[in-house]
């Protein structure tokens, strides 16, 4: 496997060679090598273990923030979660070679529109060492060739688990540079990446605001940025009471550390009287602290005085902790004005028994994932059917949503003919 003992530019250079290789695979080629992959992830499980255990205890020693820490574990589960949806991938249809569209033009010629690998696929992501093998099993069923750059904090997880998968898809049958890992911590690697014009063919950076600057700054080619996720849950004034408080729950509480959580709960004024006062006694009993705007607190009840105030600041806020600001509105048209101003585009949610305000909502918000009486959460590759994800993209070009196989294609024209010339 490729790491830093070559140069940022000789690892890029040696998965441009290995991706033209990939490009020609079949299927079942492809499919073998992400079984093996998952297959060994199983075999290694202590091994890997051993490696994150080491990561966790620098990161607590370094003072990491919980929900940080959340996305660094790695457990016997959530390996073998991860095996998963490898194999989730394999039994997905391969997306190279699809035709799009196409026909016969009336000059005689055959033209068809054929889903083709971008290339050479780069990730750079922060403390989630899942994305390691979900990236690299997305990209490989899809023909391409990735190179792979975590942080620091997951540098022993990273190490492994890239090793694993090089080794293990080598075994099958694979070019050498199929899955490479530049591992060195240097903050310049990302620099260096990034200027690679036509040797890497996209970057997509899943980690914060930090990590979505620095490319920004020096990028020269094609990134889909995997955004972040100010996420909200609006509950219309004829929602069921038990759907929206069930739903507000599992939005913010299930996993409070990832980007599809709920960060912002929208209520309208005529239910706030009978839906706040049992939702917020369950969001305080599950841990959530709430900052509320004054219309939210006065239906607190003996909540109010626990409750902070709710800031400018709040509303624009993704937490990734048990934290949820809480707004009460007149109506569904300020519920959208307030999602579209503040959402960073991820995934909104509305609890309605109202087609019309259903309709207008779905219409209205302009965000990559809107979901009508269901959770947030529900924003992920795997519970799309894409086996797994390589990023969730709040961006309009050229994919947006969970970034999948199809995501990971282009597309080329071809066009066959019996000798025809242009007059």
């Amino acid at each position: 496997m490729a790491t830093t003992a070559a140069s940022v530019a000789e690892i890029c250079a040696g998965a441009k060679r290995a991706s033209r290789e990939l490009a020609r695979l079949d299927t079942t080629t492809k499919n073998n090598a992400i079984g093996a992959m998952a297959d060994a992830l199983e075999a290694r499980v202590d091994e890997i273990l051993e490696a994150n255990a080491r990561d966790m205890e620098a990161g607590r020693e370094a003072d990491l923030d919980a929900s940080l820490l959340d996305r660094l574990l790695l457990t016997p589960e959530r390996v073998a979660g991860i095996a998963r949806d490898a194999r989730r991938i394999v039994a997905l249809p391969d997306p190279v070679g699809e035709v799009i569209s196409g026909g016969r033009m009336y000059n005689g010629l055959d033209m068809r529109q054929v889903r083709v690998p971008l290339g050479v696929v780069a990730v750079v992501y922060e403390a989630r060492p899942n994305v390691t093998i979900d990236c690299s099993a997305l990209c490989l069923k899809s023909g391409n060739a990735i190179v792979l750059r975590g942080s620091s904090t997951a540098l022993h997880s990273n190490t492994v688990l890239a090793s694993i998968a090089s080794e293990a898809v080598s075994a099958a049958g694979l070019p050498a540079g199929a899955v490479s890992l530049v591992a060195g911590g240097d903050r310049d690697e990302l620099r260096q990446i990034a200027t690679q014009e036509g040797v890497v063919d996209l970057i997509i950076p899943r980690g914060g605001e930090g990590l979505k600057n620095a490319l920004k700054e020096h990028a020269k080619v094609p990134v889909i940025y995997a955004a972040s996720g100010n996420c909200h849950v609006y509950v219309d004034e004829s929602a069921d009471l038990d759907d929206a408080v069930a739903i507000t729950l599992n939005a913010k509480v299930q996993r409070p550390s990832v980007c599809n959580a709920a960060e912002t709960l929208v209520v309208h004024s005529a239910i706030a009287p009978s839906f706040l006062p049992r939702a917020l006694s369950e969001l305080r009993e599950s841990g959530v602290e709430l900052r509320v705007d004054s219309r939210a607190r006065s239906l607190a009840g003996d909540l109010a005085g626990s409750l902070n105030d709710a800031t400018e600041e709040d509303w624009a806020t993704e937490y990734h902790a048990l934290i949820l600001a809480v707004k009460v509105v007149d109506s569904a048209d300020e519920a959208i004005e307030h999602v579209n101003r503040y959402t960073s585009g991820h995934s909104d949610a509305v609890v309605t028994q109202s087609t019309e305000v259903a309709q207008a909502f779905t219409g209205g918000v302009d965000t990559a994932c809107v979901y009508v009486n269901a959770s947030t959460r529900f924003t992920d590759g795997g519970e799309f059917g894409m086996g797994a994800e390589i990023g969730n993209s709040t961006q309009k070009l050229h994919a947006r949503g969970p970034i999948g196989l199809r995501e990971l294609c282009t597309y080329k024209y071809v066009v066959e003919g019996s000798g025809q010339v242009r007059e």
